[in-house]
């Protein structure tokens, strides 16, 4: 066949698009294992930036992220009943759980403050130890913002599961120096201390717009917002309200307060 024909030109172009589209795949299959490491590598970095366990800007190797991550211990609960179940966590994704008409529960739209529409019967935990004793407890989180959904991990201390240790988010595609001002340190450090819960037990935790007056009485439970990305703010507002309430956590924040941990 002539390689000057108009046929010759074409089966050229497929032979060259066959060839790239094997070595593509070839590479996608033998990395994909790598990937899947990486993955759940960054996850437990995340996780152990929500526990105070890793610094936002510090640098940790393999190594270091294995060894900090010793003092996690994950567990998989039923989220209508606040109970452990016997599911291993290493081999459990909220996120695929969340898509499985087996495992999800659809959201009534007047409860679905997240703006996820459904999610998973079930959820991983993790209890933070620190000395022998466990010290906090970080609960994933994940609501929609302006673009995308923002999914991350919430920690709360121990002494009263009311107390917010930390926020971090680790997937999300806001925009960068608006609502991508999630990942500011300086913004995440506003978190800790704060109050979730008000005397009587409602959600109270919020992200105002502009920033938190000092002496307001409400300011242990208020976050300065993000400017310019008032959606995105309502968003993690909102998330943290749906996730601590009764469609979250709240059964298992109840059993920790009754029952303790250990």
């Amino acid at each position: 066949m002539a390689r000057d024909t108009v046929k010759g030109t074409l089966g050229v172009a497929l032979g060259v698009c066959l060839v790239c589209s094997v070595l593509v795949s070839a590479a996608a299959v033998s990395l994909k294992p790598t990937v899947r490491v990486n993955k759940a590598l960054d996850k437990k970095k995340n996780i152990l930036m929500a526990a105070g366990l890793l610094g936002a800007n510090e640098s940790a190797g393999v190594s270091r992220i294995q060894e900090l991550y010793e003092n996690i211990d994950a567990r998989v609960i039923d989220l209508s009943t606040g109970d452990y179940t016997d599911i291993d966590p290493s081999q459990f994704d909220g996120k695929k759980s969340a898509k499985d008409p087996q495992q999800n529960t659809i959201i009534a739209t007047g409860d679905d403050l997240a703006g996820i529409k459904t999610r998973s019967k079930f959820s991983d935990v993790y209890l933070v130890s620190e000395k022998g004793r466990v010290r906090k407890v970080i609960l994933p989180v994940n609501g929609k913002g302006l673009w995308s959904t923002l999914y991350g991990f919430l920690a709360l201390d121990t002494k009263d599961f009311n107390t917010i240790r930390g926020l971090v988010f680790y997937e999300h595609a806001e925009t960068p120096g608006l609502g991508g001002e999630v990942d500011n340190p300086n913004w995440k450090a506003l978190w800790d201390g704060k109050k979730a819960y008000g005397e009587n037990g409602e959600v109270l935790i919020d992200v105002i717009k502009g920033q938190v007056v000092p002496g307001n009485p409400k300011a242990k439970y208020q976050v300065d917002g993000l400017s310019g990305a008032t959606i995105t703010a309502n968003g993690v507002k909102n998330m943290l309200r749906y996730w601590l309430g009764k469609e979250g956590f709240e059964a298992y924040i109840q059993n920790l307060r009754r029952q303790g941990v250990s």
